[in-house]
C-alpha cells in the first residue's frame, strides 16, 4: 500500500540565548500546523538556542544537557501534538559542546545527531564535530539528518542513502553568501540520491549577522515541491511517498533509457576520496 505523508518545515526567527522563548515559538507553531496533521515539523538549526557564540564559555551558557528539562518538555510536546519533530539546540557534554539536532518522535523517543562539519562561522568555531550520519526509523519511515555546512559535502547524504534514508533532513543557519547553496544544493542531493530532502533555514538578524531564509522540500527527482524563496517566516508543505524514494530503479523507456542510482555506482574508481 502506497503511503503519503505531510511535512512541514518552519522558516522561523530566534531569539539569541532565550531557550523558553524559543521553545515556546516552537511549541505555538506545532499547534498552528496541528490541523495538516503533519508526519513530521523541522524547525532550524539551533532554534532552541541561538547561533552567534563568540566564545566557547559563552556556548556553554546557552547550551544544556540531554537531562535538561526543556527536553523533556520537547518530547512531551511530541506526544501530546501527536507529532514527530526536529530542532536545533547546542549540546553540554562535559567540557564539549555539540551543534546538535533533536529527533522528538510522538511515541515518546528521543535521538539526536552532531553536526560533523563545521565551518568557521559562529558557535561552529568552537563546537566538537561528530562522526556519524545515522538513521532513524519512524513509523517505518527511514529519516536522515545534517545540519548546515553538512550538505556542502556530498558524502553525507550518499551514506545515508546507502543506508536506507527516504528523507533526509537538514536543519540550516545560512547567512548571505549561501544563496547558491539554497538554491541548488537540495535539489541536487535529493536528485543524485533519489530522496526527499528537506532544507529549512532561519530568519532574521543575530548579532550582526542576517539570514536569508529560502527552506526547500524537494523530490527524489530534484523538483521542488515547496520553497520559501525569502527572508521572512513561513510554513511550508509537501506530501512525501517514501516508496518513490526506495525505488532507485527508474525506467524512464524500458530496455533503452534505465538508470539506478545505486548499482550503477563504480565505488572502485573513487579511492581517492577515502585517501586525501
Amino acid at each position: 500500500m502506497e503511503i503519503k505523508l505531510i511535512v512541514a518545515g518552519v522558516q522561523m526567527d530566534v531569539v539569541y540565548g532565550n531557550l523558553p522563548d524559543n521553545l515556546e515559538k516552537m511549541r505555538e507553531y506545532l499547534n498552528l500546523v496541528a490541523d495538516r496533521q503533519p508526519f513530521l515539523v523541522v524547525f532550524p538549526e539551533c532554534s532552541l538556542s541561538g547561533y552567534c557564540c563568540q566564545s566557547l564559555d559563552e556556548a556553554r551558557t546557552i547550551s544544556i544537557k540531554r537531562d535538561d528539562p526543556m527536553l523533556a518538555q520537547a518530547s512531551e510536546m511530541a506526544v501530546s501534538l501527536n507529532t514527530n519533530w526536529i530542532f536545533g539546540f547546542l549540546e553540554h557534554e562535559g567540557d564539549r559542546v555539540f551543534n546538535t539536532a533533536a529527533l522528538m518522535t510522538r511515541d515518546g523517543k528521543r535521538h539526536y545527531y552532531h553536526k560533523v562539519h563545521l565551518p568557521k562561522l559562529g558557535v561552529d568555531q568552537f563546537t566538537t564535530a561528530g562522526c556519524e550520519f545515522p538513521i532513524v526509523d519512524v513509523e517505518g519511515v527511514r529519516i536522515g539528518i545534517n545540519i548546515c555546512y553538512d550538505c556542502s559535502f556530498p558524502e553525507p547524504s550518499r551514506v545515508m542513502a546507502l543506508n536506507g534514508a527516504d528523507l533526509i533532513v537538514l536543519p540550516t543557519n545560512w547567512p548571505p553568501g549561501a544563496d547558491t547553496t539554497a538554491e541548488y544544493i537540495p535539489n541536487a542531493r535529493a536528485l543524485e540520491n533519489h530522496v526527499y530532502f528537506m532544507a529549512v533555514n532561519r530568519v532574521g538578524d543575530e548579532r550582526g549577522f542576517h539570514f536569508i531564509g529560502k527552506s526547500k522540500i524537494c523530490h527524489p527527482n530534484g523538483h521542488a515541491l515547496a520553497y520559501a524563496n525569502h527572508d521572512h517566516e513561513e510554513v511550508i508543505f509537501a506530501e512525501i511517498e517514501p516508496a518513490i524514494a526506495r525505488n532507485k530503479h527508474l525506467i524512464r523507456v524500458p530496455g533503452k533509457h534505465e538508470i539506478h542510482r545505486m548499482a550503477d555506482r563504480r565505488p572502485e574508481t573513487y579511492t581517492a576520496i577515502t585517501i586525501r
